[in-house]
């Protein structure tokens, strides 16, 4: 296990993912101030929200090769990363973008080659490293989706951090009106069907596919949390090192 953090913070917090580009400024000031207090030894992810899916969609990125539609969904989330970059900058942080696209080889929908070294020499001099979901290229594809959710996932299986945390718009998974402590892979047939996707346009899987990556991870040892990271204060107090939200966690 590494002395690193990892913290992934949804695209459902940052934006309105029912519109087309459209950025949730006071959230984004807010968890940027939030994480610059706390943020040591921290590789901080985002989701794309409305700046990627959106395009994703429009062009069928996810069922066919587009040039004009890896660049213009590139460049969409490049948009929301500058906001999250700057908006750390401002608070104190010392954030550097990482664009998967350039860093980030797929073979069938799946991350086959990640560049991870250049990410922990930025961590090791202490510099925020701030990546997001991305268009990637794809071995079988042509191009596809990596969705931030699969970067946490790869990360942390190459570096072992000692905490892996999600923020996203919910207080953690939810099963009849209630939020589960912990979640584990035994779980899953009683409370499949109560799971949801996502509000607006999502290509990565919504709240299932979360799920799915946290599981399998934690099948090898790695344990990690799903909060409310649209709820002010919670992102500090899950960097602290208090407990909330749900644990995905191994089998019992």
């Amino acid at each position: 296990m590494t002395e690193i953090k990892i913290l992934k913070i949804g695209g459902s917090v940052l934006t309105d993912k029912t519109r087309l580009e459209t950025a949730r400024i006071e959230a984004i000031e807010r968890i940027a101030s939030e994480v610059a207090k706390h943020g040591r030894r921290l590789i901080l992810v985002h989701g794309a929200g409305s700046f990627g899916h959106i395009h994703a969609k429009n062009f069928g990125l996810t069922e066919r090769f587009s040039p004009e539609g890896v660049l213009e969904t590139h460049r969409s989330v490049v948009r929301l990363n500058d906001l999250l970059v700057e908006g750390l900058r401002v608070c104190g942080a010392s954030p550097v973008p990482v664009h998967p696209l350039s860093s980030t080889v797929l073979a069938d929908g799946r991350i086959d080659i990640m560049e991870v070294g250049p990410v922990v020499e930025m961590v090791d001099r202490g510099l925020l490293p701030v990546l997001h979901g991305d268009v990637a290229m794809d071995r079988m594809r042509g191009a596809g989706i990596v969705s931030g959710d699969q970067l946490v996932s790869h990360m942390a299986r190459v570096l072992r951090p000692e905490m892996v945390a999600l923020g996203t718009a919910a207080d953690g998974v939810i099963f009849e009106g209630e939020v589960l402590p912990v979640v584990r892979r035994e779980d899953l047939p009683r409370i499949w069907s109560q799971l949801g996707g996502s509000n607006g346009v999502d290509v990565t899987g919504g709240m299932r596919g979360k799920i799915r990556e946290l599981l399998d991870l934690a099948d090898e040892g790695v344990s990690s949390v799903i909060f409310n990271a649209a709820k002010p204060g919670m992102v500090e107090r899950i960097l602290r090192g208090e407990r909330g939200g749900t644990a995905l966690e191994g089998r019992a």
